[in-house]
């Protein structure tokens, strides 16, 4: 008797999950442990960022639409970053400074953080498992990172995102780069924005401009957008001595984010705009524009 009464149960059950609707229409699902989760950066006009808001300063839009916002945090949570560094040709010269860059932001990570560090050129290269073990992470930053030639940019970003892929919570891309791509084998740049979009990456970049047999060279323009529709952070350099004081600001602003969430009223598979607003004036935030309205979206976002 209960072996039949069970799959009958679970009909039942999920049957009160859905909320009927006219004909044509999307169904309307509703569940307590569906949340899209937003991480915001605020900073004020002059560039510095505010810890200190409270619930109340912030406002949601989903597809234009007001959202009621079911959790809010400003203390510090952890980040599963992958930090992937420019090693073509152009970095000849820089190779040591950037090392020591990026050796100030993994000396800043948090117990509870986990890191992984890799390299790109023609050849891209990423430590084997992510660690909270900052003195790994320095070794492997200081013995295993190698030179090459071409700047495989958007192959060493999606590589990235894919290490990061069976990680929940803020999973965060951060690129060095001196350079455009130049030849990536897999994918481009839209390849890279649309899936960075749909599983709900945040990308950091760092850009140098630089020199190369007496040509100027710049970071591709299409990071900034990147960073931008992702709720990260873009930071163009023209001296090297700026790249200890931008990898340390990058590890401030990561631990000092505001986490929001709201609950989706539909789960139709779709691409929906966000819109993050802060009703204090003078200040600005950064945040993810956009989110996939499904189950398997929210929960690869889903805050810790």
């Amino acid at each position: 008797m209960t072996r039949r009464l069970f799959p009958a149960l679970a009909v039942l059950i999920l049957a009160t999950a859905l909320v009927a609707v006219p004909h044509g229409q999307q169904s309307v699902f509703r569940s307590g442990t569906t949340t899209v989760g937003i991480y915001a950066t605020v900073v004020d006009a002059g560039g510095r960022l505010v810890p200190d808001l409270r619930e109340e300063h912030f406002e949601v839009y989903d597809n234009g639409k007001l959202q009621t916002l079911g959790l809010f945090k400003s203390d510090v949570q952890p980040i599963t970053v992958v930090a992937m560094l420019d090693t073509s040709g152009s970095m000849t010269f820089n190779l040591e400074f950037l090392k020591s860059a990026a050796e100030r932001f993994v000396l800043r990570l948090l117990p509870g953080d986990q890191a992984r560090v890799g390299s790109f050129s023609d050849k891209i290269r990423l430590m084997p498992q992510f660690t909270g073990d900052r003195d790994a992470l320095v070794r492997y930053l200081h013995n295993d990172i190698q030179f090459g030639s071409p700047t495989f940019l958007w192959d060493a970003i999606d590589e990235s995102m894919s290490a990061l892929a069976g990680q929940t919570g803020r999973r965060v891309v951060l690129v060095f780069t001196d350079g455009e791509d130049d030849r990536s084998q897999r994918v481009g740049f839209g390849d890279v924005l649309r899936r960075a979009q749909r599983e709900g990456f945040m990308i950091y970049a760092i850009g140098l401009e630089g020199e190369v047999l007496g040509r100027r060279t710049r970071p591709d323009r299409n990071l900034r957008r990147l960073a931008a529709e992702t709720g990260g952070g873009y930071f163009e350099l023209q001296h090297t001595a700026e790249l200890n004081a931008t990898f340390t600001r990058v590890a401030d602003e990561l631990h000092r984010q505001y986490v929001l969430g709201f609950a989706p009223e539909t789960l139709d598979g779709q691409v929906h705009q966000l819109d993050v607003r802060v009703k204090v004036p003078g200040m600005t935030v950064r945040a993810r524009r956009s989110y996939v309205a499904s189950a398997e979206a929210a929960a690869n976002n889903a805050p810790e």
